[in-house]
């Protein structure tokens, strides 16, 4: 399966999500909540530093639970400015 290429608010958002999971770990160490949330710390440093934009529904929901956070604050901290700007991109 061939992925298309990522537009640039696909990648904005990753970095924007990236940035959200860093602050909400806090002092947490990264093997503490990549455990946590099931998923091996690597996949989480991809996720925090935007290399993986878009990670799968289960992991964000994963990493949400993990880091107490409501998956209705991921999704508006990760809204587009513009909801028909961003789309029709």
């Amino acid at each position: 399966m061939v992925r298309t290429p990522l537009t640039p608010w696909e990648r904005e958002r990753g970095e924007r999500f990236g940035a959200l999971l860093r602050e909400a770990r806090g002092e947490r160490s990264m093997v503490e909540v990549a455990a946590a949330a099931g998923v091996s710390a690597e996949t989480l440093r991809k996720i925090e530093t935007g290399r993986a934009p878009t990670p799968s529904f289960f992991t964000i929901a994963a990493l949400a639970f993990a880091l107490d956070l409501s998956m209705d604050e991921l999704a508006a901290a990760c809204a587009p400015p513009d909801s028909g700007e961003a789309l029709s991109a």
